[in-house]
């Protein structure tokens, strides 16, 4: 018998609260396939595993077939955001104790007026600081040396007490770093069972108070990023006998590292699945001829919102998870609580109010009918008809009575009537989206006009017409299985990793060699990483990049530097390239004042290490038959009309270059797009609905 030829096949997996998404790519026919399997948030690798099986099982393949994993996960997200942050001890230099209470004066956005900002909790109890003797100044050099004795000390007492979490921080240790791995071998020494986290390793970047921070969110999320990675690592290597399974998390840069890798800089994942999706979103709208594009994610529990622009989405590190500031490179994404789960309820003053607080999966919305007892964003929907009585295809029913009651009720306590309420309660969740998008978009000086909105996730697409109404929007583009782009996403991303070293200098006096020797130095760290994950060298690709402001001025504004020597034309490149974005951000600058003085503060350097991507296929063109709806329904999509006669349409029925106007509701296996009167839906080569107001 004829031996069976292996299969090569790649799977991306992301886990979200309420589904795991699954999509396997053949690298040699192309094929995408795509299955949900319910997530388990007890033990999420348990999901993550079935998800495997699953789509093994449709696609007629073993474990053997598999040539890597890609997972998107919210392990330490989720640790984050509730805040559930175990025993944490903090190392710092002599004299600097109080840098956390210190902090930043800035008050975040939205409170006017300080008095009435609570502080947020410390990450570290304050009693579980130690501070160490020997000091080095900005530019390396040491001014007193290390103190032997009190490092010492501070480890016992740690160990004493039964802090094994540790974050170290010491003063300039971004300009050198002797401090720090002397401080981590005394550590090794005298409290061998210690998690330790160092800064120079974490963020090798100037402001000791980020750069703490962002060494202490590492060290509390390093515990259960392992445990999780090495429990999925372990059970992935069962499905093919003990055959190690490359395997990568995704990371918030729009990267991917090998998890072995991931274990030791776990602070890179906070922002895992969001990144995922906006990298999916992008590549879907940018192959549909779109390069100006917000992105949103609608999930059950919240909507992640970024920017695309030329097919990238925009880059920050001035991100934060919860409370917590992290200053490393992050896709920029924009988070608010508002997801098919968000519950409506009535604020003392009798007004309607919607989430942030989410039934989530369990016990989810009324018309789950698991014992949710609250209105839900998903229950407004199913009463005014505009999702189908039943979800995943018919998988899951639902139970619209429920639903009606529940709304009902609220709508007695408001004196409304049925309608007004669930409409009210979409309108104010529609608003809540709108103002994340503006967040991204109009804040960072740009014009919402002219930019097409990618919705995707379970519930991003249920709002789309009205967030076109409300930002004046240039239209929508909903992809095919758009519960699934995140996944989509994963098997689009290369590795990369990211590289930063502080260099402060007067750009009037800068010299080219030292900065050339930084950026070398820089290359050279991303190239071994690129080598250990196995890119051969030709393979390698370096994106430079500088931070720069204006002197004075307390933020930097970060510019493409290309490649090549640094010279006089490189420099100069990299000054107008700094005067254009700061216009474009702030709306003026300096280039014409000899009197404003620019300043060059950070060099990155990301290394990339470039894998196949799957092709999207263009879909049918429709021959004779004519485009005929499923069914139709009463839809309700403004309180004033009341219910009109709405033509349902099944999404796989549809082919490029069909046409057709709203009222409509556009359904598929994981999804459902509801076409309000006065909006066009064309269905282009690639499958994408393409929503756009009539004129």
């Amino acid at each position: 018998m004829a031996e069976q030829t292996q299969r090569r096949i790649r799977v991306g997996i992301d886990t979200g609260g309420t589904f795991t998404d699954v999509v396997a790519f053949d690298e040699d026919t192309g094929e995408l396939v795509t299955t949900k399997t319910p997530s388990t948030p007890a033990n999420p690798a348990d999901g993550f595993i079935s998800g495997i099986e699953k789509i093994l099982g449709v696609m007629g393949a073993s474990g053997d077939d598999i040539t890597a994993v890609c997972h998107g996960t919210t392990v330490a997200t989720n640790k984050l955001l509730e805040g559930k942050v175990e025993k944490l001890g903090f190392i710092t230099t002599e004299g600097y104790e109080f840098m956390l209470e210190i902090a930043r004066q800035a008050v975040p956005d939205g409170y006017g007026n300080s008095y009435f900002w609570v502080k947020p909790p410390r990450i570290v109890a304050a009693d579980h600081v130690r501070t160490i003797g020997g000091r080095m100044d900005f530019e390396g050099n040491e001014i007193r040396p290390f103190d032997e004795a009190t490092a010492v000390a501070a480890a016992r007492w740690f160990r004493d007490r039964g802090i094994t979490t540790i974050g170290v921080c010491l003063l300039h240790s971004y300009a050198n770093d002797e401090h720090e791995l002397a401080m981590r071998e005394v550590l090794r020494r005298e409290h061998p069972d210690a998690v330790v986290s160092i800064s120079s390793e974490v963020l090798r970047e100037y402001r000791e108070y980020e750069r703490s921070m962002t060494t202490l969110v590492d060290a509390a999320v390093k515990p259960n990023v392992s445990r999780y990675v090495t429990n999925i690592h372990e059970r992935l290597d069962g499905f093919t006998g003990g055959r190690p399974i490359p395997f990568y998390v995704m990371k918030s840069n729009g990267g991917v590292l090998s998890a072995d890798e991931v274990v030791h800089q776990p602070i890179t994942t906070v922002l895992s699945g969001p990144a995922a999706g906006a990298l999916g979103a992008a590549l879907i709208a940018r192959k549909a001829g779109f390069d100006k594009v917000l992105t949103c994610d609608g999930g059950g529990t919240s909507t992640d919102v970024s920017v695309v622009l030329d097919g990238e989405p925009t880059l920050t590190t001035e991100g934060s998870v919860g409370a917590y500031p992290s200053k490393i490179p992050m896709i920029d994404v924009v988070t608010v609580g508002a997801g098919g789960g968000s519950i409506a309820w009535v604020s003392p003053e009798g007004a309607l109010k919607v989430g942030p607080q989410s039934a989530g999966a369990d016990p989810g919305p009324l018309c789950y009918a698991k014992g949710g007892t609250e209105p839900t964003i998903t229950d407004a929907h199913v009463v005014l008809g505009r999702i189908p009585p039943h979800l995943l295809g018919g998988e899951i029913p639902l139970d619209v009575d429920a639903a009606h009651r529940g709304i009902a009720a609220l709508a007695e306590r408001l004196g409304l009537d049925l309608e007004r309420c669930a409409t009210g309660i979409l309108e104010i969740s529609a608003w809540n989206q709108a103002n994340a998008l503006r967040q991204v978009s109009v804040k960072r000086g740009l014009d919402v006009r002219d930019f097409m909105l990618t919705t995707f996730g379970g519930s991003g697409s249920l709002l789309a017409c009205r967030l076109v109404d409300i930002l004046d929007l240039a239209g929508v583009v909903v992809p095919q299985n758009p519960g699934n782009v995140s996944a989509f996403g994963l098997l689009t991303v290369d590795v990369k990793n990211d590289y930063v070293q502080t260099h402060v200098t007067r750009h009037s006096s800068l010299d080219h060699g030292s900065v050339e020797k930084v950026l070398d130095e820089l290359t050279a760290k991303a190239a071994a990483a690129l080598d250990a994950e196995g890119f051969a060298r030709e393979d390698h690709e370096y994106v430079r990049t500088v931070d720069l402001r204006y002197f004075g001025q307390a933020y930097e504004v970060r510019v493409p530097a290309g490649s090549g020597r640094v010279d006089e034309a490189f420099v100069t490149a990299v000054g107008d390239r700094f005067h254009d974005e700061h216009r474009q951000l702030y709306g003026y600058d300096f280039r014409n004042d000899p009197t404003q003085q620019v300043e060059w503060v950070n060099l990155r350097v990301t290394g990339v290490g470039p894998i196949t991507r799957p092709e999207l296929r263009e879909i049918a063109v429709r021959d004779t038959e004519v485009l005929a709806p499923r069914s139709s329904r009463e839809v309700c999509f403004d309180a004033d009309q009341g219910r009109v006669t709405t033509q349902v349409y099944w999404r796989p029925d549809l082919r490029a270059g069909d046409t057709f106007s709203g009222p409509a509701v556009v359904e598929e296996f994981g999804s459902t797009v509801p076409i309000h009167p006065g909006f066009t839906v064309r269905v282009d080569a690639y499958g994408n609905l393409v929503v756009t107001k009539e004129a």
